[in-house]
């Protein structure tokens, strides 16, 4: 984030919309009393010598119109000024009062900037390997696994996952892949080996367009992956839901006549490619099955290297908009595709195809209610054993070893104790959702889903005798404020610390990366870093005092005023997640700080309730990802006004969770796929 001058915020005030549309008049105004100061006032960081040391020249900024045109800037300054990291300290401070001015004249500013640029497309991007097993369990309605999928870090058993019922049961029997190889142990296809797994993008999810790249060692991969499937041993009539209308052998009143293997081929390859085949796919591919049927091939073998090449045909791997380039709207097959992908990570069910052929999907009502009933669908479950370990890191947590001979509690056997810790909020977020709960009980929930070894690690820090494969958790009540919700939760506290000390400003980073969707950037190469063992001197500090003089540096001030407060909020909680009201020097914690720049507090309660006092800002960050998720690409300024949307209906729904899922479904980049915006204005006519 770049630095603003006091004086630049000032005189940023003055700008409007209307000068966009007076320009004549305006500009003269502009000229004097925003260009003027960025000579004067702005040239140290940003345009000395016409070069800026920060990331904006801002003496290039000649007219209303050069920050209309950039959406994104005008979102980071709203950003930067309504959460108070600018002016920076050694800057005269903004009145509360004109801050609030400047924010709304410059969200002014954006709506002129979104309403004059062309959306961000939907990008075209290849299934990842999650999504490439669901589609091929689902387009064959397999009763078994594709193959092992170790990414999904909770393991079901007894099927408690049942969310038309709109209620979790007390008890549930869960596992976790990193407690041993026995979770991987699952009814599969053998034979079928999976291509490697697609890596995450920074501050963003294994999904995004710009990341699913396809090497033509990935692309053999496919072809190896689709025959291995029907070849396997396991791939038969009784693992296979729809043999017996695609696999089974001709009946002696339909022969091997060319309509009913076209009859056969449409249903299945409409569910290959999401929509109505082409006729004359529809043609090669059934003229592949007649030639191999009229060589003695049986139907099985020749229907089988038919869906082989289908689930290799990028038209089954890859997602992309098909409409015309004059319809600003996806098409309801595209928009089909785009909610199962999001909510179910797999094709669309046949349910949903008949609604986008009948064209209706698009409408809002029918949108809304398709969404209520795939939130009911048990595939939903795919979407919690993808987004939320992804959003919350939790990944982290599988490295991450407290030192064993101050926490020797800690480890047992050949397992840790953050085997049963990372489980924990992935089954509060599962709640969340099926019970549709606010979402606000991600900062502060007075319940959790525990098992007894951390039952005990909250109440005194000790642990029961653990059960390593299948951990039983139950439902319970949490009555004091310092548990509950996951920004205190014991695997968060535990994957942001070393070995030996906590992390503060990894965990502020987390913070403001998860929590509130504004991700710092990389320190300067040059920062030393702190000693995990102090010296003799530094052990006699707080952390507060050792990490103050990288606060000194100009460089690093500014992400320090964003994430220490974020950070230091939690520094009661110690490398293992347990509370602490003093450092192993005797010296006091102190956790209290002040929350963009206007909310004090002291303790972790308090830092809760001003999270709570700012659930607009935390509604819009998990919209963010949960947008970012759903579309495969990076949120931009040009998704604000959207945003915004999103934000209100979600607050008028007391900030239930499948709310904003279904106002993020509603939302025009969602449901749009990126248009001129002339071209938009004629399609509205």
């Amino acid at each position: 984030m770049w630095r603003v001058s006091a004086a630049l915020l000032t005189c940023l005030t003055l700008v409007s919309p209307s000068l966009a549309d007076e320009p004549a008049a305006e500009s003269k105004a502009f000229d004097a009393n925003v260009r003027a100061v960025f000579s004067v006032s702005c040239v140290k960081c940003h345009g000395k010598g016409g070069e800026a040391e920060g990331e904006v020249n801002l003496l290039t900024v000649k007219s209303p119109r050069d920050l209309t045109a950039q959406p994104e800037l005008l979102r980071d300054l709203i950003e930067a000024v309504d959460s108070s990291y600018m002016p920076p300290e050694d800057e005269p401070n903004l009145p509360q009062e004109k801050r609030e001015q400047l924010v709304n004249e410059l969200k002014k500013l954006l709506q002129v900037a979104v309403r004059t640029q062309e959306p961000p497309r939907t990008p075209i991007r290849r299934m990842n390997r999650f999504q490439y097993n669901n589609a091929v369990q689902d387009l064959f309605e397999l009763k078994v696994e594709v193959f092992s999928l170790p990414e999904r870090m909770m393991r079901e058993h007894g099927n408690y996952f049942q969310p038309q019922t709109g209620k979790m049961p007390a008890r549930l029997g869960v596992g976790s892949r990193p407690l041993g190889k026995s979770q991987l142990i699952e009814k599969r296809l053998a034979g079928v080996a999976p291509f490697p797994q697609d890596l995450r993008a920074e501050h963003g999810f294994d999904n995004r367009g710009d990341h699913l790249s396809l090497s033509p060692l990935l692309l053999e991969s496919f072809f190896k992956v689709s025959r291995s499937v029907v070849e396997s041993p396991d791939f038969h009539d009784k693992t296979c839901g729809i043999w017996p209308w695609f696999f089974a052998p001709l009946s002696k009143k339909e022969s091997e006549s060319e309509l009913a293997v076209e009859t056969r081929l449409r249903r299945f390859l409409t569910r290959a490619f999401r929509r109505p085949v082409e006729e004359d796919t529809l043609k090669r591919y059934s003229s592949f099955v007649l030639a191999k049927l009229k060589s003695g091939e049986p139907v099985p073998k020749a229907m089988k290297a038919a869906a082989a090449a289908a689930i290799a045909s990028p038209r089954f791997f890859y997602l992309y908009d098909e409409r015309p380039d004059d319809m600003p709207f996806s098409d309801d097959f595209d928009l089909a595709s785009r909610m199962s992908f999001f909510l179910w990570g797999s094709i669309p069910d046949e349910s949903l195809l008949e609604v986008a052929e009948s064209g209706s999907l698009r409408e809002p009502e029918v949108l809304a209610a398709q969404v209520d009933r795939m939130l009911k669908d048990r595939r939903l479950k795919r979407f919690c054993d993808s987004f939320p370990a992804q959003w919350l890191q939790l990944e982290r947590i599988i490295t991450s070893e407290p030192d064993r001979q101050k926490f020797p509690q800690f480890y047992f056997s050949k397992y840790r104790a953050s085997m049963h810790m990372m489980l924990e909020p992935l089954l509060l977020f599962e709640t969340v959702l099926i019970e549709n709960r606010p979402i606000l009980e991600f900062i502060d929930s007075d319940f959790s889903y525990r098992s007894n070894l951390l039952e005990a690690w909250y109440r005194d820090g000790t642990r029961s005798k653990p059960t390593p494969v299948v951990i039983s958790f139950r439902r319970v009540l949490v009555t004091d404020r310092r548990q509950g919700g996951l920004i205190t939760n014991a695997a968060v506290m535990v994957m942001t610390s070393g070995a030996n000390r906590t992390q503060p400003i990894t965990r502020g980073a987390w913070m403001a990366g998860v929590i509130l969707n504004d991700p710092p950037e990389p320190p300067p190469a040059d920062v030393p870093l702190l000693n995990e063992k102090p010296t003799e001197d530094e052990a006699k500090l707080t952390l507060r005092e050792r990490f103050a003089e990288h606060r000194k540096r100009p460089d690093c001030a500014g992400c320090h005023r964003r994430i220490d407060p974020l950070g230091f909020a939690l520094e009661n909680y110690d490398v293992a997640g347990l509370w602490r009201d003093k450092y192993e020097n005797g010296r006091k914690v102190d956790s209290s700080g002040t929350l963009f720049g206007r909310r004090d507090f002291q303790g972790i309660v308090e830092f809760k309730d001003a999270l709570l006092a700012e659930k607009d800002r935390f509604a819009r960050a998990l919209a963010e990802h949960l947008l970012s998720f759903s579309l495969g690409r990076e949120i931009g300024g040009a998704d604000s006004l959207a945003l915004d949307e999103i934000v209100q209906q979600t607050a008028r729904g007391n900030y239930r969770f499948q709310t904003l899922i279904r106002q993020v479904v509603l939302s025009e980049p969602f449901r749009f796929a990126g248009h001129q915006p002339e071209k938009a204005e004629k399609a509205s006519q």
